[in-house]
């Protein structure tokens, strides 16, 4: 398992270096892709995985994507509000075909999962993108690793004793400063290459910080889901990790975070 694990860890990260410092369309195609089948994972849960309140979720995801490459709406918002009118539409014309929660869980799939995870892309695609989308994966990533370590030698005080009982206060601080530690030291290694000064170094670990704090709240809020459900994984997809939604939990809150955060405060 733990060789598994660890073969498709390096594989992921392989693929991550290609897509992500490719950016552009190949990015964008990739984040689509992921997101189709993360809603997919979500959706099954539901059962509404192959009807026609998931395959509007699918198709609201594409218009998406698509107007984040051709802009062909001046607000994106107006693509939520017509997949919610449709939505609603199926549900009072198909009633009691579907339930409620059924057609609440596909709306927030589309945006649990859909637009959140394409802040990757969008961060990407900012100016000094190409070194600060890799912030996410710090905060998501790093903050898992270091509170891991830092719960197992020191945890003592339970974070979350139902949901997460391995988790503890202890390994919540250490991911938060591990994540920290490890974006500074990025800076450090980039700063020849991107000219990435002291003065730049301190807000982009400020915001790695926070973007840690709040990855673990992506994280238990998955878990809690999956709990509610009795379920082990969201999917098979990806050995020894589970499914898209698995693997990317923390990363799927953080993402956007990171944007806004970088957006308003760094670039």
């Amino acid at each position: 398992m733990f060789v598994t694990r660890l073969i498709s860890g390096i594989i992921l990260v392989a693929l991550a270096l290609l897509f992500i410092c490719t950016g552009g369309d190949l990015l964008l195609a990739v984040m689509l892709i992921l997101s189709l089948i993360g809603m997919f994972e979500l959706y099954r849960i539901f059962k509404v995985e192959k009807n026609l309140p998931g395959i509007l979720g699918y198709v609201a995801c594409i218009s998406y994507y698509l107007d984040l490459k051709f802009k062909f709406c001046q607000d994106n918002m107006v693509i939520l509000l017509t997949f919610l009118i449709l939505l609603l539409a199926v549900f009072v014309f198909g009633y009691p075909k579907y339930h409620t929660h059924q057609i609440m869980a596909v709306f927030f799939g589309l945006f649990y999962v859909g637009i959140m995870l394409s802040f990757l892309y969008q961060t990407r695609m900012l100016v000094g993108g190409q070194f600060i989308v890799w912030l996410i994966f710090l905060c998501s990533w790093g903050c898992d690793t270091s509170a891991y370590c830092v719960g197992v030698l020191f945890g003592k005080h339970k974070m979350s004793p139902i949901l997460s009982p391995k988790k503890s206060i202890e390994g919540a601080v250490g991911g938060v400063i591990g994540a920290m530690l490890f974006t500074a030291i990025y800076c450090v290694a980039i700063s020849a290459i991107f000219k990435v000064n002291d003065l730049q170094t301190l807000p982009l670990v400020i915001i790695s910080g926070v973007g840690a704090l709040i990855s673990m709240i992506g994280d238990l809020a998955a878990s809690a889901i999956k709990r509610n459900f009795e379920i082990k994984d969201y999917g098979k997809l990806i050995p020894g990790h589970g499914g898209i939604l698995d693997r990317f939990d923390s990363m799927i809150i953080t993402a956007p975070i990171i944007f806004f955060l970088a957006y308003y405060f760094y670039v």
